[in-house]
């Protein structure tokens, strides 16, 4: 799942509105802040495997730390206890908190059977759509239509940056989908982490860009 956890960042912006819509998207993506980085320690490991499902050629091997569901809890406890902290918005803490674990459950229906539980071993889950490419597309771009448009319509641009900042994310994320959708296989582990690092910060960056210059309506 890629657009499909921005899409719920998107969308949880009408049940958290005092949240900037940066830490709405960096909330569901963020066990994907973890894993890169857990991966490039070598803690985490995956390789590249074509053929591992008919559309993601990556095969996770080890990744509890970030991608458990008892570690999607923690992550989202932390960061919604960060956000209840320096915002005192309890309904938005909440919402963080369960975006964070929104990541496990798309990535369950998605993935092939490599979702562990808990990091101590123990049996792994995964419903494999990746395994049918055009369903996979289907599914992750009406919930990513869905929530921009839940967005679009919650919110107004205050300028022209408002306007065309929104509009230019979302295009580029639609690209970069049918980009990796359709591309090659990355040739090695790099060519993974690093783009990957690069998205986690940049995106939701972005998105609290355009969050300041659209509001509530």
């Amino acid at each position: 799942m890629f657009i499909g956890h921005f899409a719920l960042g998107f969308a949880a912006k009408r049940t958290a509105p005092k949240q900037s819509l940066g830490l709405l998207v960096l909330a569901p993506i963020w066990l994907d802040v973890v894993w890169p980085v857990l991966a490039a320690l070598r803690i985490e490991r995956f390789h590249i495997a074509p053929g591992n499902t008919a559309y993601n050629p990556l095969m996770f091997d080890y990744y509890p730390w970030s991608h458990s569901l008892l570690m999607s809890g923690v992550w989202g406890l932390l960061l919604g206890a960060v956000v209840l902290k320096a915002t005192g918005d309890r309904t938005g803490a909440a919402v963080i908190g369960l975006l964070v674990v929104s990541h496990w459950v798309l990535d369950w229906i998605t993935h092939r059977p490599d979702m562990p539980l808990w990091p101590w071993g123990g049996p792994r889950y995964g419903l494999t759509l990746w395994d049918f490419v055009a369903a996979t597309m289907i599914v992750e771009g009406v919930v990513f239509a869905a929530g921009v448009a839940s967005y679009a319509t919650f919110t107004r641009a205050r300028d022209r940056v408002g306007t065309f900042a929104l509009w230019g994310l979302v295009l580029l994320l639609a690209v970069s989908y049918v980009a990796s959708s359709f591309g090659p296989p990355p040739p090695r582990r790099l060519a993974v982490i690093l783009p990957a690092l690069i998205a986690v910060v940049v995106m939701p960056l972005w998105a609290g860009w355009i969050d300041q210059h659209r509001e509530v309506v």
